[in-house]
C-alpha cells in the first residue's frame, strides 16, 4: 500500500470514530471497543487504529491509560480550535449552545482582529478581501455562491491582522461564519442589504482606520448575531454544514 493510501485509510478512521464520539455514539466516561474488535469493524490494521487513537487524545476527544482502557472525555476537555472536531460537531448537528459559544467567541475576536488588520494589512492582504467582496456582490446582482466569497471575506480579513493565533481561530470560527452566511441567504434581500455593512468594513482597512473599522465589523456582527438569535428561539432546524454551501438565483 502506497504512503497516500496509507494516510487516506488513516484519516477515514479517524474521521469515523471522531464524527461518532462527537455524535454521542460512545457516551462520555464509556471505554472504546478494543483494537482487535475497531479492526475488524473497520476493516483495518492495528496500526491504523493506534494511529486514529493517538489522534483523538491529542484532540482531547479520549484518554487512555493503563487498567482504565480508552476512554471518552467530556465535551470541555474538546479541541475546540482544531478543524476536525468543528467538522465532526457540524456533521453531529450544531446544537444552540455551539452556536452561542461561537458567537461569543466572534464578538470578542473578529472586532480585535480587524483593528489589526486595519492597522498591518498589505496590498496583497486588500486585493484578497477586494477579491472576496467582488464575488460577494456578483453573486448577488447575477446568482451563485455568495456563501463561499463571504466565507474569504471575514477569513481574509483575519489574516489581514498577521497574528497567528488570530488566523488559527478562523477555523473554529468558520463554523459559525458558515451558519450565520447560511441564514442570510435565506432572508429577503439579507445578502444584498449586507454588502453596504461589509463595504463599509473594507473601506475602513484600506483607510487604515483602526477604530472605524472595528465599529464597523461591530454593526455586521451584531446584525448577523440577531439574525442567529432569531432561528435559534424559533428552534428552526440550523444548516447543515456538511452539505454544499446555497446560491442566490439571480436579482
Amino acid at each position: 500500500m502506497n504512503t497516500s493510501a496509507i494516510k487516506n485509510v488513516h484519516g477515514n478512521t479517524l474521521d469515523f470514530l471522531g464524527a461518532a464520539i462527537v455524535a454521542g455514539r460512545y457516551a462520555v466516561g464509556a471505554t472504546l471497543p478494543p483494537e482487535p474488535t475497531l479492526c475488524i469493524e473497520l476493516g483495518v490494521s492495528r496500526t491504523v487504529v493506534r494511529e486514529a487513537v493517538k489522534s483523538l487524545v491529542a484532540k482531547g476527544l479520549i484518554h487512555t491509560g493503563p487498567k482504565v482502557g480508552t476512554r471518552v472525555m467530556p465535551s470541555e476537555r474538546w479541541n475546540w480550535f482544531d478543524p476536525d472536531v468543528i467538522t465532526w460537531q457540524s456533521k453531529a448537528g450544531l446544537s444552540t449552545e455551539f452556536i452561542r459559544d461561537l458567537q461569543d467567541l466572534r464578538l470578542v475576536v473578529e472586532p480585535a482582529a480587524v483593528k489589526l488588520a486595519a492597522a498591518r494589512r498589505t496590498p496583497e492582504d486588500l486585493i484578497e478581501i477586494e477579491a472576496a467582496y467582488a464575488g460577494m456582490e456578483k453573486a448577488v446582482f447575477e446568482g451563485g455562491d455568495y456563501v463561499t466569497h463571504d466565507l474569504r471575506f471575514h477569513q481574509g480579513l483575519l489574516r489581514a491582522s498577521h497574528n497567528r493565533m488570530l488566523v488559527q481561530m478562523s477555523k473554529a470560527l468558520g463554523a459559525l461564519l458558515r451558519t450565520s452566511f447560511e441564514i442570510s441567504t435565506r432572508k429577503k434581500n439579507g445578502p444584498r442589504s449586507s454588502l453596504p455593512l461589509h463595504r463599509a468594513v473594507l473601506d475602513a482597512v484600506a483607510a487604515g482606520q483602526p477604530a472605524r473599522a472595528e465599529r464597523a465589523v461591530l454593526v455586521l456582527i451584531n446584525g448577523a448575531h440577531d439574525d442567529l438569535e432569531q432561528v435559534l428561539v424559533s428552534r428552526k432546524k440550523l444548516p447543515r454544514l456538511d452539505q454544499p454551501g446555497s446560491r442566490l438565483k439571480a436579482a
